[in-house]
Protein backbone atom coordinates (compact mmCIF):
# COMPACT_ATOMS: atom_id res chain seq x y z
CA UNK A 1 0.00 0.00 0.00
CA UNK A 2 2.88 2.29 0.77
CA UNK A 3 4.19 1.59 -3.04
CA UNK A 4 0.82 2.99 -4.07
CA UNK A 5 0.48 6.01 -1.57
CA UNK A 6 3.93 7.11 -2.61
CA UNK A 7 2.94 7.11 -6.15
CA UNK A 8 -0.29 9.35 -5.08
CA UNK A 9 2.32 11.64 -3.58
CA UNK A 10 4.23 11.83 -6.44
CA UNK A 11 1.60 12.20 -9.41
CA UNK A 12 0.49 15.20 -6.97
CA UNK A 13 3.78 16.94 -6.98
CA UNK A 14 4.14 16.41 -10.49
CA UNK A 15 0.69 17.99 -11.37
CA UNK A 16 1.64 20.47 -8.85
CA UNK A 17 4.72 21.44 -10.39
CA UNK A 18 4.46 21.19 -14.02
CA UNK A 19 0.36 22.24 -13.80
CA UNK A 20 0.87 25.07 -11.44
CA UNK A 21 -1.81 24.06 -9.40
CA UNK A 22 -2.27 24.50 -6.21
CA UNK A 23 -0.51 21.56 -3.71
CA UNK A 24 -3.74 20.51 -2.39
CA UNK A 25 -6.20 20.88 -5.28
CA UNK A 26 -3.16 18.59 -7.27
CA UNK A 27 -3.63 16.07 -4.22
CA UNK A 28 -7.50 15.54 -4.76
CA UNK A 29 -6.66 15.98 -8.76
CA UNK A 30 -4.72 12.81 -7.93
CA UNK A 31 -6.35 11.34 -5.68
CA UNK A 32 -9.60 10.86 -8.22
CA UNK A 33 -7.46 9.99 -10.70
CA UNK A 34 -6.12 7.33 -8.68
CA UNK A 35 -9.41 6.09 -6.95
CA UNK A 36 -10.70 2.73 -8.48
CA UNK A 37 -9.55 0.00 -8.89
CA UNK A 38 -5.58 0.54 -11.03
CA UNK A 39 -3.74 -1.60 -13.56
CA UNK A 40 -1.10 -3.83 -10.81
CA UNK A 41 -3.37 -3.13 -7.87
CA UNK A 42 -6.25 -5.12 -6.09
CA UNK A 43 -7.86 -2.39 -4.13
CA UNK A 44 -8.31 1.68 -3.84
CA UNK A 45 -5.80 3.05 -1.36
CA UNK A 46 -6.89 3.09 1.92
CA UNK A 47 -7.10 6.30 4.49
CA UNK A 48 -4.06 4.96 5.67
CA UNK A 49 -2.17 5.18 2.72
CA UNK A 50 -3.81 8.43 1.45
CA UNK A 51 -2.36 9.61 4.79
CA UNK A 52 1.14 8.82 4.17
CA UNK A 53 0.93 10.46 0.56
CA UNK A 54 -0.21 13.76 2.57
CA UNK A 55 2.33 13.56 5.06
CA UNK A 56 4.96 12.66 2.28
CA UNK A 57 3.90 16.19 0.18
CA UNK A 58 3.50 18.45 3.11
CA UNK A 59 6.67 17.10 4.46
CA UNK A 60 8.62 17.74 1.50
CA UNK A 61 6.94 21.23 1.00
CA UNK A 62 8.58 21.76 4.77
CA UNK A 63 11.68 20.69 3.59
CA UNK A 64 11.85 21.89 0.43
CA UNK A 65 15.06 24.63 0.47
CA UNK A 66 17.18 21.40 1.90
CA UNK A 67 15.56 18.92 -0.18
CA UNK A 68 16.61 20.22 -3.44
CA UNK A 69 19.63 21.67 -2.12
CA UNK A 70 21.14 17.97 -1.34
CA UNK A 71 19.80 17.45 -4.49
CA UNK A 72 21.22 19.90 -6.68
CA UNK A 73 24.93 18.97 -4.64
CA UNK A 74 24.33 15.05 -5.49
CA UNK A 75 23.09 15.22 -9.54
CA UNK A 76 26.36 16.22 -11.28
CA UNK A 77 25.69 17.42 -15.05
CA UNK A 78 22.28 18.02 -14.54
CA UNK A 79 19.82 20.37 -13.37
CA UNK A 80 16.31 20.80 -12.29
CA UNK A 81 15.13 22.46 -15.85
CA UNK A 82 16.96 19.66 -18.04
CA UNK A 83 15.33 16.98 -15.63
CA UNK A 84 12.14 14.70 -16.67
CA UNK A 85 9.54 16.45 -14.19
CA UNK A 86 8.48 12.99 -12.87
CA UNK A 87 12.14 11.85 -12.05
CA UNK A 88 12.45 14.71 -10.64
CA UNK A 89 9.07 14.68 -8.34
CA UNK A 90 10.38 10.75 -7.55
CA UNK A 91 13.54 12.33 -6.66
CA UNK A 92 12.21 15.06 -4.09
CA UNK A 93 9.81 12.48 -2.50
CA UNK A 94 12.55 10.07 -1.64
CA UNK A 95 15.16 12.30 -1.08
CA UNK A 96 12.32 13.72 1.61
CA UNK A 97 11.72 10.40 2.84
CA UNK A 98 15.71 9.16 3.16
CA UNK A 99 16.12 12.26 5.47
CA UNK A 100 13.31 12.73 7.61
CA UNK A 101 10.96 9.53 7.35
CA UNK A 102 12.31 6.34 9.61
CA UNK A 103 11.76 4.62 6.17
CA UNK A 104 14.91 2.09 5.46
CA UNK A 105 17.05 3.02 2.61
CA UNK A 106 16.90 0.16 0.90
CA UNK A 107 13.17 -0.64 0.10
CA UNK A 108 12.49 3.20 -0.25
CA UNK A 109 15.21 3.27 -3.19
CA UNK A 110 13.54 0.34 -5.05
CA UNK A 111 10.48 1.89 -4.62
CA UNK A 112 11.23 4.92 -5.76
CA UNK A 113 12.99 3.34 -9.11
CA UNK A 114 10.07 1.31 -9.57
CA UNK A 115 7.92 4.45 -9.70
CA UNK A 116 10.45 6.00 -12.37
CA UNK A 117 10.40 3.36 -14.44
CA UNK A 118 6.51 3.63 -14.11
CA UNK A 119 6.10 6.94 -14.86
CA UNK A 120 9.17 7.88 -16.63
CA UNK A 121 11.30 7.48 -19.27
CA UNK A 122 13.45 4.64 -20.69
CA UNK A 123 16.40 5.15 -18.45
CA UNK A 124 14.28 6.77 -15.54
CA UNK A 125 14.64 3.88 -13.36
CA UNK A 126 18.22 3.23 -13.47
CA UNK A 127 18.72 7.58 -13.51
CA UNK A 128 16.98 7.87 -10.16
CA UNK A 129 18.75 4.59 -8.41
CA UNK A 130 21.70 6.50 -9.27
CA UNK A 131 20.95 9.61 -7.46
CA UNK A 132 19.33 8.30 -4.71
CA UNK A 133 22.89 5.79 -4.62
CA UNK A 134 24.62 8.62 -4.33
CA UNK A 135 22.31 10.57 -1.55
CA UNK A 136 22.75 6.94 0.93
CA UNK A 137 26.58 6.98 0.00
CA UNK A 138 26.66 10.57 1.22
CA UNK A 139 24.80 9.45 4.06
CA UNK A 140 26.86 6.51 4.94
CA UNK A 141 29.84 9.15 4.79
CA UNK A 142 28.52 11.22 7.54
CA UNK A 143 27.92 14.31 4.80
CA UNK A 144 23.56 13.96 5.74
CA UNK A 145 22.30 13.43 8.79
CA UNK A 146 18.47 11.45 8.83
CA UNK A 147 15.85 10.53 11.30
CA UNK A 148 16.72 6.82 12.59
CA UNK A 149 15.24 4.24 10.21
CA UNK A 150 13.15 1.32 11.46
CA UNK A 151 14.48 -2.20 11.63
Amino acid sequence: MRRRARELAMRALFAHTVGGMGLEEAFQHALEEMGGEEEGYAEPLDQEGVAFARRLLSGYKAHQEEVDRVLEETVEGWDFRQMAKTDLAVLRLAVYEMLYEPTPFEPLIEVAVKIANRYGGEHSGSFVNGVLARVYRRVVAGELKTVAKEA
